[in-house]
């Protein structure tokens, strides 16, 4: 899934400004040069002048930051660096653990989206990637869910 539509979602879905996006970014990302400019080029629709894709270390950044705003962040542990490349399953994993979903939240929304997943079928979204049960996140599973997660966030 293009990154730039899940930013757009999960800015929906929690209602955000785009300072408030930008003060996300750097919660995991102190340092980051992103600004207000940024986030609303990103946001801009593909066809509209002005619109900029986000990279990679961009929305691994953004939902780094959103776990530490949703949950809390430990200044006890060493930052992790952001992830090079993002997939779908990265994304899902970043969102599980922002909203601190289990197993039959993420069946329970899935279902609400009108895309129920079978137990197995949604473990293996979450193995290691050389796991021989290993399963990649379709961009329809991840829309399926980031719609299905905005029913249950803005209700």
């Amino acid at each position: 899934m293009i990154n730039n539509d899940v930013l757009r979602s999960v800015r929906y879905m929690l209602d955000f400004s785009d300072a408030k996006i930008v003060e996300i970014i750097q919660l995991a990302q102190p340092e980051s040069t992103i600004e207000k400019a940024d986030v609303t080029a990103f946001l801009q629709r593909e066809d509209l002048e002005g619109y900029r894709d986000c990279n990679d270390k961009t929305l691994a950044n953004f939902l780094d930051g959103l776990v530490f705003f949703k949950r809390g962040k430990d200044e006890s542990l060493p930052a992790r660096p952001a992830e090079a490349r993002m997939s779908n399953n990265v994304v899902l994993k970043k969102l599980r653990v922002a909203f601190e979903l289990k197993d039959a939240d993420m069946h329970a929304i899935l279902l609400a989206a009108g895309f129920p997943v079978s137990k197995p079928e949604l473990n293996a979204l979450f193995r290691q990637v050389g796991h021989r049960n290993y399963r990649d996140c379709g961009d329809q599973l991840l829309r399926n869910f980031l719609k299905g997660l905005t029913l249950r966030v803005r209700g």
